[in-house]
């Protein structure tokens, strides 16, 4: 696994590169914690459904009270 991230800095999308990141901290609610963790379940089911397909899905896509959050997206890893 590996995690990648960009600083919410203002820029314009084709001046934002990301990089790859040594730690990630999550605050958030327990609540929060369990739509994710759901999240990530539904996520792994749809890598094995889809197979070499599958590309990525938003949170945000999937769990609309996640709109106003950063992005977190989950990737298939190569």
């Amino acid at each position: 696994m590996k995690l990648y991230g960009y600083a919410d800095e203002g820029l314009p999308v084709e001046e934002i590169s990301t990089k790859e990141l040594a730690e990630v901290t999550l605050c958030a609610t327990p609540g929060e914690l369990r739509r994710m963790s759901e999240f990530l379940s539904f996520c792994a089911a749809e890598m094995d459904r889809m197979g070499a397909v599958y590309d990525h899905i938003h949170l945000s896509d999937r769990l609309k009270d996640f709109e106003n959050s950063p992005h977190f997206v989950v990737m298939k890893a190569a």
